[in-house]
């Protein structure tokens, strides 16, 4: 049966204001472009702040600013973006895995599963791995020796979980992601490449989400950490030994190479990276396809790059771009002779 929720039930999960009808039926969310009715709109952009008068949305989350802007029934928030992502949970229709270890799966005898876990088919599980309570691992994952898993992690289909590798609460893995494979490590001997194994692992803290084919590598003598609350998108890199501070966001094919040290709090654009071996502060903003190549020790954010131009123009500023050096010594040779 599909969940339906009065508008003060909302109200109150959210700690919202309610301005209309508390009896008002939604049954689902939906943009306020295409909401219909019985179904709940927010406005957290103000680029949509027009559709306000022409939604067919049965209520509206909003700010305070705009309530008078909306003569429909309205949850009233200071940040409805917030609000939206919290109301979401209720309307999940996710299927929930059953509780229980498949008959395909293959288990070691040294490990220890929570009998309130559940084990999809064809799941390997290898020596002395230990799964706790509410852990649900999906179809064709698999599990390396001596790794663990806490309570309420959720891990999709056909995920790689090396040995060795620790897991913490409420953690969401998504499908072929890949954890605590080798780092990148190899010395040159004479023009041949002498492999670094790779002795540490992987620390994940509480409440992380790991996307799609993200790889998180193991590290080359101590761990990899990726701390609590970190929030990792589909195919993102993370080197061996790097640190991820609390609560650090990254977007698709961000990048970190080894040894980094990146702080709380701190958000990664699309394409944006940081060489190895450098230390990020706190509350650090890279925008898209931002290179970090040194140390940052003050807050705030940054951007590498060139911008976007028509290919024509591009091309002219690329080719001027090789020529700024000897435009420069020349400038300063005209300077000193006008002195």
């Amino acid at each position: 049966m599909d969940a339906v929720y009065t508008l003060r039930e909302c109200a109150d999960f959210l700690g919202a204001e309610l301005s209309g009808d508390p009896d008002c039926v939604v049954a689902g969310l939906n943009t306020l472009q295409d909401a219909g009715p019985g179904q709940l709109a927010f406005l957290a952009n103000i680029s949509y702040q027009k559709l306000l008068v022409s939604t067919s949305a049965s209520a509206v989350i909003l700010e305070p600013r705009f309530a008078d802007q909306y003569h429909g029934n309205k949850l009233i928030l200071d940040n409805p973006y917030v609000g939206y992502a919290r109301i979401t949970a209720w309307f999940n229709d996710a299927p929930k895995a059953a509780i229980g270890i498949h008959e395909t799966a293959v288990i070691a005898d040294s490990a220890t599963i929570s009998p309130e876990a559940s084990i999809g088919p064809h799941v390997v599980i290898g020596e002395g791995v230990v799964i706790e309570a509410g852990v649900s691992i999906g179809a064709g994952t698999y599990i390396g020796d001596h790794s663990s898993i806490g309570c309420d992690t959720r891990v999709s289909a056909n995920v790689s979980i090396y040995h060795g590798i620790s897991i913490g609460l409420n953690v969401t893995i998504h499908s072929s992601a890949v954890i605590g494979a080798d780092g990148f490590g190899f010395a040159n001997e004479r023009g041949q490449w002498v492999k670094i194994h790779q002795l540490g692992g992987v620390e994940i803290g509480d409440r992380v989400e790991i996307g799609a084919c993200t790889t998180i590598d193991r590290g080359a003598l101590g761990n990899t950490v990726i701390e609590d609350g970190v929030v990792l998108d589909n195919h993102v890199q993370i080197a061996h030994n790097v640190r991820l501070g609390e609560n650090t966001a990254m977007a698709a094919y961000a990048g970190i190479a080894g040894s980094a040290t990146i702080g709380k709090n701190c958000i990664f654009a699309g394409q944006a990276g940081a060489v190895g071996h450098v230390t990020i502060c706190d509350n650090v903003q890279a925008m898209a396809r931002t290179a970090l190549s040194k140390s940052i020790d003050k807050p705030g954010s940054y951007s590498s790059g060139v911008h976007m131009y028509e290919t024509p123009k591009w091309r002219k500023n690329a080719a001027r771009f090789g020529q700024l050096d000897d435009m420069a010594r020349r400038l300063r040779q005209l300077e000193k002779s006008q002195k």
